[in-house]
């Protein structure tokens, strides 16, 4: 990988005290993290608590390199086990020392990357058979009888804050409310979502 020495010396080390969030999942990079010393963990948070960890590395290590490297977001949240020590590289610095190094080690490194992000998707992938339990126990839960006595929910707060009260991303939120409209599970257009088949729901959410 780029050798911190590459670096310059202007990055100094960081100190960050144990359970501070050092990435939030879905966000994109601004910098690139090397970590000196200390551990980490890697997983999905809920209500401020990693209830799902994935991974985890303890320093000195390249923490976040391969969202940058992949030009993608954070595909999980990174959070400080222990006290950390870090150094906060500049995403122009390290794409200029990643462009200095050979082809054969930049295609090394670039695929290392890739299968990376590969078992990182699979990994929330299968976490995401739970989300969808968990979206459709809240349909039901927040569902109210229409005036043709079917069930719909209103919903009145962005889907962004409903998928952080379920604890996963907005785009899974999305992605499971597409595939229960794909199922014939929910219906309607804009805020107001109908519940046609509720005992299916009922088998979803008790998945």
């Amino acid at each position: 990988m780029v050798p911190l020495s590459s670096f310059h010396s202007a990055n100094l080390p960081e100190i960050v005290q144990a359970g501070r969030v050092l990435r939030e999942r879905s966000q994109r990079p601004d910098s690139v993290i090397y970590l000196d010393s200390g551990r980490v963990l890697f997983g999905l948070l809920e209500s401020g608590q990693l209830r799902h960890q994935l991974g985890m590395v303890e320093g000195p290590v390249w923490l976040d390199a391969a969202p940058v490297l992949m030009d993608q977001s954070y595909p999980l949240d990174i959070v400080a086990d222990t006290q950390v020590s870090l150094r906060r590289i500049s995403l122009a610095e390290f794409r200029q020392a990643y462009a200095g190094l050979s082809k054969e080690t930049q295609t090394l490194v670039r695929d290392m990357a890739a299968g990376y992000f590969q078992q990182t998707e699979l990994a929330v992938s299968r976490l995401a058979q739970d989300a969808e339990a968990r979206c459709a126990q809240w349909l039901l839960r927040n569902a109210a009888p229409a005036e043709d006595g079917s069930l719909q929910v209103t919903l009145q707060q962005r889907k962004r804050l409903i998928a952080a009260q379920l604890g996963i991303a907005p785009e899974t939120f999305s992605r499971v409310l597409r595939h229960l409209r794909e199922h014939g599970l929910i219906s309607g257009t804009g805020n107001v979502l109908s519940l046609p088949q509720p005992t299916a729901l009922q088998n979803v959410a008790r998945c």
